[in-house]
């Protein structure tokens, strides 16, 4: 999954007009709206907005925030008529909760599967972990090295540039019983230097729970610390 780019100026050329995380897809699909580059539609910069603003409101604990900005985000691609577009928003939002490791169906896009695109339809059993052998080439390339990953490999993913990307592989290693000790270390650090708490959390919770499980008191306690520090400082003050 690429980053997700600043909105664009109404005089940005079409590729960067283009969703480019590939939890949203948006780069393929608005494809075939950009091939002469006009000037770009109020639609695509306010949804890009404000999914941009509910991805960020998520990751940051704020659910108030996400979903109202996933609902405006949801009323400008729906102005189009195409369940592609909302597709794309509907994905997003389901790779930020395997980002932080919440897994639950995704319905909200399952609605919209039979319009969807077909890399969508893959993208969606990526997340989760129902991907079959012929799906994966559909698949973005920052994701396709997380597939290959087997149980026992001890080494952090490589090649993924995008916190957000890193943590989604991630979370589907893990929701795979594929994520080693090293991607646990790998995907907290991603979140801490995000300032993501909510996904943060969840993984020192998965950190600390491995190190109660393997008799590492002292460890299993500096992460209850640091869990902690992160929920009470987030708690609003009285």
């Amino acid at each position: 999954m690429n980053s997700i780019p600043q909105a664009p100026t109404r005089n940005a050329s079409c590729n960067s007009v283009a969703f480019a995380s590939s939890a949203v897809l948006l780069a393929a699909v608005l494809a075939s709206s950009c091939a002469n580059a006009p000037k770009i539609p109020d639609w695509q910069i306010e949804a890009k907005g404000a999914m941009d603003r509910a991805v960020a409101a998520y990751l940051e604990g704020n659910t108030r925030v996400e979903l109202a900005e996933i609902s405006r985000a949801r009323r400008q691609l729906a102005s189009t008529g195409r369940a592609d577009l909302v597709a794309s928003a509907e994905l997003t939002r389901c790779a930020t909760r395997v980002a932080s490791l919440v897994f639950e169906p995704c319905s909200s896009f399952e609605a919209l599967r039979p319009d969807a695109t077909e890399a969508q339809r893959a993208y969606a059993d990526y997340l989760r972990g129902q991907l079959v052998p012929a799906q994966i080439p559909l698949l973005p390339a920052t994701q396709r090295a997380g597939v290959a990953r087997v149980a026992g490999d001890d080494l952090p993913l490589q090649g993924i540039g995008d916190p957000l990307s890193l943590l989604v592989a991630a979370g589907v290693l893990l929701e795979s019983g594929k994520a080693s000790p090293a991607i646990i270390a790998q995907a907290i650090d991603t979140a801490s230097r995000q300032g993501w708490r909510r996904p943060l959390l969840a993984w020192l919770e998965v950190q600390a729970q491995r190190a109660t499980h393997a008799g590492q008191s002292a460890e299993a306690t500096r992460l209850l610390r640091r869990i902690e520090l992160i929920q009470n400082e987030a708690a609003p003050a009285p």
